[in-house]
């Protein structure tokens, strides 16, 4: 088969090496893909919102399958249009899409949307109000009377930065006039969902689904606060571990009852077309799941801890998505423990310098449990350099949680450029 993978980061670097590792994989483009992607295959320079010209290639080159690595092109509906653009009557293009409907992917694009999803099909959630500039006052009102700390989400796409948890009402109310009045997220923060904060220990599982089958195809935990001891301001993600230590069977099976399944047959009663990833952002209060959010696609840096564990080929799991047979699929989890430290820009999650060499990565041994995952990176003639804040994800298996998080310290020692800055205690909680 002939695969187009879209996106450039690490995220779409470990799934470009799980794809390309697939029997089934003939060529594997990626686009506009980075330094890492074109190891292990075709980088293209093709935007990932440019629909016609990823319609065209997809023609041209005969891909089979388009695998969509970032939200934005699928909550822009790449789905539907790659599928009901028609010429006489005849599709322009007939493969498989891995992502969901537009319409499927407002669980992701849109906080309100998903919240009320959840409603209706009794999945547990925070409880919830949303506001706009129409009933700004309103609003006001709610936070002052509001328990603390109160979380504000900014309802649309806002690259992982629109949740804000305010410790004092001042704060919050400061918050939702500059996220409504003063646009702070773009249309993004038109309108904010106001929850209540729930006390609990975070975590991600993460499922490929038909809309009727599924499979679980891992869980990890993320860390996204810059400081040390999850201090200062929220990131992209900062590292990430797999497995979870205190997702047990029993905690699992609470949450496929009560979270996955319900879900999934939501999707069917509210004809929601969806053929993808789903993310599940978890949070564990007093021994039960509740859902914190909805990705419609892989997370990062979660991606880079999951498929390295991965041990069932991805593709054929595309296929078998594609063609009913989901749910006979076997998925094979590795049993070593996988851990992520992302080495990001100085000054990042703020203000970061790009175009900075990075030196080293022809010093890392090749070793079967050591993976290097380019997310920020470019070429500037033949120089490698930063192109990003996040920069690289350094993934290590082995046997125990430690020894995976010494192995990814002792690799980062090999690599500089200027005001590297990466945490040094991911997993901390469980070491």
């Amino acid at each position: 088969m002939n695969i187009l993978l879209l996106g450039s980061g690490g995220r779409e670097h470990a799934l470009a090496e799980k794809i390309a590792e697939s029997y089934h994989c003939q060529q594997l483009f990626i686009a506009p893909g980075n330094p890492g992607t074109q190891q292990v295959g075709i980088n293209v320079n093709i935007s990932i919102n440019d629909f016609e010209a990823i319609r065209n290639f997809c023609i041209e080159q005969n891909i089979d399958i388009l695998v969509v690595g970032p939200e934005e092109p699928l909550v822009n509906g790449i789905y539907d249009f790659m599928q009901e653009n028609q010429i006489d009557g005849q599709k322009y293009w007939d493969g498989i899409v891995v992502g969901p409907s537009k319409k499927a992917a407002q669980l992701e694009g849109s906080k309100e949307f998903s919240k009320q999803f959840m409603q209706r099909h009794n999945i547990p959630t925070a409880a919830y109000a949303s506001f706009t500039n129409e009933n700004f006052a309103a609003g006001k009102q709610y936070i002052q009377q509001h328990s603390l700390p109160i979380v504000l989400k900014a309802d649309g796409l806002a690259a992982g930065k629109g949740v804000v948890i305010c410790n004092d009402h001042t704060t919050a109310l400061q918050v939702f006039e500059n996220m409504i009045q003063h646009a702070q997220f773009g249309n993004a923060s038109k309108k904010v969902v106001i929850e209540e904060f729930l006390t609990g220990i975070e975590l991600s599982v993460f499922v490929l689904t038909n809309g009727e089958d599924y499979q679980i195809i891992g869980h990890a935990k993320d860390y996204k606060r810059i400081g040390e001891g999850d201090t200062g301001l929220n990131t992209g993600g900062m590292g990430c571990i797999s497995p979870v230590p205190f997702v047990d069977d029993a905690f699992m099976k609470k949450i496929e009852t009560t979270i996955i399944q319900p879900t999934i047959k939501g999707l069917q009663e509210e004809e929601l077309v969806y053929n993808g990833f789903i993310f599940f952002g978890l949070i564990k209060v007093d021994n039960k799941p509740f859902v914190i959010e909805y990705n419609c696609r892989m997370g990062d840096p979660e991606t880079e801890v999951v498929m390295p564990r991965l041990q069932t080929d991805l593709v054929a799991v595309f296929a078998a998505m594609h063609n009913g047979t989901l749910g006979d699929a076997n998925i094979n989890i590795d049993s070593r423990t996988a851990a992520t430290i992302v080495a990001v820009s100085g000054g990042y999650p703020e203000a970061y310098a790009k175009n900075v060499p990075i030196y080293g990565l022809e010093n890392i041994p090749k070793q079967e449990n050591i993976k290097v995952f380019h997310a920020g990176t470019t070429f500037n003639n033949s120089q490698l350099v930063t192109n990003g804040g996040r920069v690289l994800a350094i993934t290590a298996l082995a046997h125990q949680l430690p020894e995976a998080i010494d192995l990814c310290k002792q690799t980062l020692q090999n690599i500089t450029f200027k005001d590297i800055y990466y945490r040094k205690d991911i997993g901390f909680e469980f070491l």
